[in-house]
């Protein structure tokens, strides 16, 4: 998992290609811990899923389940966005071409 603007570290996780594809957080605002079971749950759900819609269900599903409610998902390759979101919970990074976006507001 590589972080804009702060350390860089990796993390390997497989895309829907099965190629293996790092996280690159873009940007963040959640635990060290959030972070990493948010790269986890969205790996899963790549490896689950090939579109982008249920790839995102299957992300707010886990991230309510494990974090409480009420948790938002976006996914996809071309989007814009403008979010308010709860302190420290909050992320943004891509795995390859694909975009990430989660909140909890």
């Amino acid at each position: 998992m590589e972080k804009v603007d702060a350390p860089t570290s990796s993390t390997e996780i497989s895309s829907t290609k099965d190629a293996l594809a790092k996280a690159v957080v873009k940007n963040v605002d959640m635990t060290d811990d959030m972070q990493q079971e948010a790269v986890d749950i969205a790996s899963a759900a790549l490896e689950k899923y090939n579109i982008e819609k249920d790839i995102a269900a299957q992300i707010k599903k886990e991230f309510d389940k494990r974090f409480g409610p009420t948790w938002h998902v976006v996914v996809g390759k071309n989007f814009g966005s403008y979010v308010t979101h709860e302190t420290k919970h909050f992320i943004y990074f891509y795995v390859g071409s694909l975009a990430l976006l989660i909140w909890k507001s």
